[in-house]
């Protein structure tokens, strides 16, 4: 069965929700079509201690602030999945869910959208499917005869999982400090850190509203042509929330430098040093989840979608919002991602409306 819409927006986390919330301004006939069963994207799957860089009210999709927390300063992910499902029945969004998307083709001059339970026929496709489901891991030789577990960031859930092991995490961003810190502070843990560089923390007063403005900065300059300012990268790679700034105080998060090898019962140093860890967990980041987009032909070198704006250069009918900064400044998180979903709906908006 072929449904005929206006736009199709795949995806509906808080990059399709903020999407939703404008191209519904806009008067545009839409539809969301959403994996997942349940609402709240990726933070239904986030581990048990993540909170939030910035206070609920810096937080928010366009429209509604997202409520505080009772008795936190920076809200958890459950708050957040709930906020993210109040938000979807405060707008009447049209999602339809579970709907797994397999292909966007061309098909004359509209889009065909392929999925699991039927076909879509849209004049524009918007993919905001983000990048939790694309986990990336670096090659190190060995990872193939390792014995012991290799978990990455989207499989880490609570430290009482690992009580009585040695663990390794891999990774300098916020995902590795912040785990690193649970597992750190957690008894009978035996905690490795290792990092490709020495870390950088954020100073303490720094959270997710300054992050926004330092990435808002740096797009503006690009745009007029001056110099630039180096964004978020230019403060630092980790911020020192509460849990991290313990462990950090307490002399608990000392990093190690990247270990050359995996052997098959442990690791290898290139000074020789070895150690054999039950679990290493590769805290090394995320790709953007965009292999339904293949059919398009669309990828340029390192797979990478050209864009302007959130719309992809060699093909005016598809946008891609909420990926990072090529879609738009801090688009990857909450706060960020409702000023390019705006753009991006008034851009559609005139498509379709011809």
């Amino acid at each position: 069965m072929t449904h005929t819409v206006d736009v199709v927006v795949i995806g509906g986390g808080q990059a399709g929700l903020a999407a939703g919330y404008h191209l519904r301004r806009q008067g545009v006939d839409f539809v969301i079509l959403d994996a997942q069963s349940m609402p709240g994207g990726a933070w239904q799957h986030t581990w048990d201690s993540l909170h939030l860089f910035s206070p609920a009210a810096f937080s928010s999709l366009p429209g509604w602030l997202m409520p505080a927390q009772s008795g936190e300063e920076y809200p958890d992910a459950g708050h957040v999945v709930e906020y993210l499902s109040h938000y979807e029945r405060r707008y009447q969004l049209p999602v339809q869910r579970p709907v797994r998307v397999r292909a966007v083709r061309r098909d004359g001059g509209r889009l065909r959208v392929e999925t699991n339970s039927g076909t879509w026929s849209a004049r524009a496709v918007v993919s905001a499917t983000g990048t939790w489901w694309r986990p990336f891991r670096p090659a190190v030789p060995g990872q193939e005869v390792f014995s012991g577990r290799q978990l990455h960031t989207v499989n880490y859930r609570r430290p009482t999982d690992f009580t009585g092991q040695q663990v390794v995490v891999v990774g300098g961003g916020n995902s590795g400090a912040q785990i690193a810190a649970d597992l750190a502070t957690h008894p009978g843990i035996d905690l490795t850190w290792v990092t490709q560089r020495p870390p950088r923390f954020l100073a303490d007063n720094i959270d997710g509203r300054a992050l926004f403005d330092a990435a808002t900065a740096r797009r503006k300059a690009l745009d007029e042509g001056t110099a630039d300012t180096g964004g978020v990268a230019s403060l630092g790679d980790i911020v020192a929330v509460t849990p991290v700034r313990a462990a950090r105080d307490a002399a608990l998060l000392k990093a190690e430098p990247m270990f050359e090898e995996l052997t098959a019962d442990g690791i290898r140093w290139s000074d020789g040093t070895t150690m054999r860890p039950d679990t290493v967990i590769w805290c090394t980041g995320f790709r953007p989840a965009l292999s339904h987009l293949a059919p398009l032909g669309l990828r340029g070198p390192r797979g990478h979608i050209a864009t302007e704006g959130t719309r992809a250069a060699g093909e005016p009918r598809l946008h891609l919002l909420g990926y990072g900064d090529w879609t738009g400044p801090a688009s990857a998180t909450l706060i960020g991602v409702g000023r390019t979903a705006r753009e991006m709906a008034r851009d559609v908006a005139r498509l379709v409306s011809h």
